[in-house]
């Protein structure tokens, strides 16, 4: 009779603190990617909350966070990597909202830095403590996004789309004007205007400026 040796068991998969561990121990960025790739989803959805459409820029903040890992974790190693990352990928988005600022109305060169590693443990710790609140602080994101995209749909259309133009699609006055078919003085009344009734709005969901208000 004959007996087939039963194949080993397959070894329990590494735990986040194991891999981590592991990556900064060998410096192989496949167990970094083996890493990230468990909480890709979480931080592909951070990004898409923080960055307007198209996804593509979603997809470029997650592996620009990614190629920062690689550095980063070398010689840091957060207690708590989910909330680590997310508290991370929050803050780069954040950073690239502000550099698509400071390169002015026509979109710049975007100039891409991320905070301390040390910082950002400090903030997740503080803000962060477990998953929980971390998908409690993503619920409260969203939500705040609806409320702006319920606000700016209540707008009057030229101001809606100025403001979404400008700020959304980060386009010049000049880019704005030509696809709306405005001059330049008609966009700067529509953005001032629509910036003063959309905070109005967000404000006082409840009982919402007149899209007919009269202009101060």
């Amino acid at each position: 009779m004959l007996f087939r040796r039963s194949p080993p068991p397959a070894a329990a998969p590494l735990s986040d603190p194991e891999l981590l561990a592991r990556y900064r121990l060998r410096h192989d960025v496949a167990d970094l990617g083996e890493l990230f790739d468990r909480h890709l989803p979480l931080v592909f959805a951070t990004c898409r909350r923080y960055l307007a459409p198209p996804d593509e820029d979603a997809q470029d903040a997650s592996m620009q966070l990614f190629e920062y890992l690689v550095g980063a974790l070398k010689t840091h190693a957060p207690d708590n990597f989910p909330a680590w990352l997310h508290a991370t990928a929050r803050n780069h988005c954040l950073m690239q909202l502000r550099a698509r600022r400071r390169g002015g109305p026509a979109g710049g060169p975007r100039v891409l830095t991320f905070p301390d590693a040390a910082d950002v443990e400090t903030a997740a710790a503080r803000h962060l403590p477990d998953a929980a609140v971390a998908e409690q602080e993503a619920l409260e994101t969203e939500t705040s996004l609806q409320a702006l995209e319920q606000a700016l749909a209540a707008l009057p259309t030229g101001q809606r789309r100025c403001l979404e133009l400008f700020f959304l699609e980060n386009k010049s006055y000049q880019e704005v004007a030509a696809a709306l078919g405005l001059d330049a003085a008609q966009v700067k009344s529509h953005l001032q205007n629509g910036k003063r009734m959309l905070r109005r709005r967000l404000e006082h969901p409840a009982s919402p400026a007149p899209a007919n208000a009269p202009r101060r």
